[in-house]
């Protein structure tokens, strides 16, 4: 990944389009400081799409492991709690 300060990208911009369309990214600068990426839409797409995908075989990993293991007594919650978080729930939903 290639890094160009803003005032270049701004007077060199079809020639850093060509860049980004080969499938380069190119980091924006100000003062040194990153402020942008430009990058293929179909690139960042893929990322994001994959990063969902992790997410949603984590939680997978989770639900399987719920269900393959029992909850003990003593990890339950007594009625009192259980109110409790009813009546937020019950509050939040009525004011929202």
């Amino acid at each position: 990944m290639s890094e160009l300060p803003v005032s270049e990208a701004r007077t060199h911009l079809p020639q850093l389009l060509d860049r980004v369309e080969r499938g380069e990214e190119v980091t924006l600068t100000r003062h040194g400081r990153a402020v942008a990426v430009v990058v293929r839409p179909d690139l960042l797409r893929t990322r994001r799409a994959g990063s969902a995908l992790a997410d949603a075989q984590r939680v997978a990993g989770v639900v399987r492991a719920g269900h393959s293991r029992r909850i003990a007594v003593d990890e339950g919650m007594d009625a009192a709690r259980a109110e409790e978080l009813v009546a937020e729930i019950r509050a939040d939903r009525d004011a929202g």
